[in-house]
């Protein structure tokens, strides 16, 4: 019986992933040992298949239509891909969780998320992620992407700023389902944060 291919086989998932896609050698686990991945992806970098963002990293090239130019990597992708690499879970916050949610234009300066991982700042292509450890496990485990970044995003609002326009915002953009699974996952919540959520839900006798 032949030996599997693993730099084939590696090559080949990444041919069928989207351009700026992230990974790290666990990504492909499945494939082989940590060794022989990581060989794999520094073959690939090799030949332009890959990019390296930082140790362990790398990302599919992604280009500008007509001008050929090359994109940098989607910072929440390259903060996640981080994060898998050391088995933390995070959720963005500051005014990074304003901006992924459209409550805020402007780009963060420094992107920021918490973590159930130490505190970690990383520098790639002039891009400052910073993780901030963070005791509140019920906002971070157990719960949705949606739920836990609408919760760091009224945290970083502050319940004094909170206005219906906010609430009108958050409420358009989720359906029954999400409003729904948002009032179960957030019953542990600071009160203040989880009497918001009941607005943006429309269930203010939850």
């Amino acid at each position: 019986m032949a030996r599997p291919d693993i730099l084939k086989q590696v090559r080949a998932r990444i041919e069928h992933a989207a351009p700026g896609d992230v990974f790290i050698p666990a990504d492909f686990s499945d494939l082989a040992e940590a060794r022989k991945i990581t060989m794999c992806l520094s073959r690939l970098r090799g030949d332009g298949t890959l990019e390296k963002v930082k140790r362990g990293v790398y990302r599919k090239p992604r280009f500008r239509p007509l001008l050929d130019q090359p994109v940098p990597p989607r910072e929440d992708a390259v903060a996640k891909a981080i994060a898998r690499n050391y088995g933390w879970t995070i959720v963005p916050c500051g005014d990074t969780a304003l901006n992924m949610l459209g409550l805020s234009t402007q780009i963060p300066a420094v992107w920021l998320y918490v973590s159930d991982g130490p505190y970690k700042t990383y520098e790639t292509d002039g891009i400052i992620f910073q993780f901030k450890h963070t005791d509140r496990k019920n906002e971070l485990i157990g719960v949705s992407e949606t739920t836990a970044l609408i919760i760091q995003a009224l945290r970083a609002m502050g319940k004094e700023t909170m206005d219906s326009q906010t609430i009108s915002f958050l409420s358009s953009r989720l359906d029954a389902k999400e409003r729904r699974q948002i009032l179960q996952e957030s019953r542990y919540v600071a009160a203040w944060i989880y009497e918001a959520i009941k607005e943006i839900c429309g269930d203010s006798e939850a």
